[in-house]
């Protein structure tokens, strides 16, 4: 989630100058390489921006704090990824997985695989919303923010 200070000051010149300085071979044979860019827009994003050096951070124009998707924008890329991975899952069942995500797709999705994994073993592969809080409690998926006791 870091990026090392050498990649960070090569990095510098081409968003400041669109150049790339490189240096080719060690010692007193060592040539200096000033590469040059065509114009590019360098978009980034973390989830610790205060772990970037204060000299890269301030390079940046813009700086934007996004905030975590609601349940209800979970709930229909949960409905979209149930269609294409064709799981069969109840309204219920994606809302409970939605529930726990933590406003977070990623976590979204890999909780609804798990659910589906659950589901073809216990409930002939649908996901409902029983299905899913009994999957999610073994996984000790919290359904607060709370942690789980297992």
């Amino acid at each position: 989630h870091r990026l090392n200070r050498a990649i960070e000051e090569i990095l510098y010149p081409a968003m400041e100058d669109f150049a790339l300085n490189l240096i080719i071979g060690k010692g007193p044979g060592a040539k200096s390489l000033r590469l040059n860019l065509p114009a590019f827009t360098l978009t980034g994003a973390t989830t610790r921006f205060a772990m970037l050096s204060p000299p890269l951070r301030d390079r940046f124009g813009a700086v934007y704090r996004l905030d975590f998707y609601d349940q209800a924008s979970i709930e229909t890329i949960l409905k979209r990824s149930a269609r294409i991975l064709r799981i069969k899952a109840e309204a219920g069942g994606l809302q409970e997985i939605a529930r726990r995500a933590r406003g977070t797709p990623r976590v979204a999705n890999r909780l609804l695989k798990r659910v589906r994994d659950y589901a073809q073993v216990v409930a002939d592969g649908i996901a409902t919303q029983s299905v899913a809080v009994e999957a999610l409690s073994k996984l000790c998926v919290p359904a607060s923010p709370r942690p789980c006791v297992a």
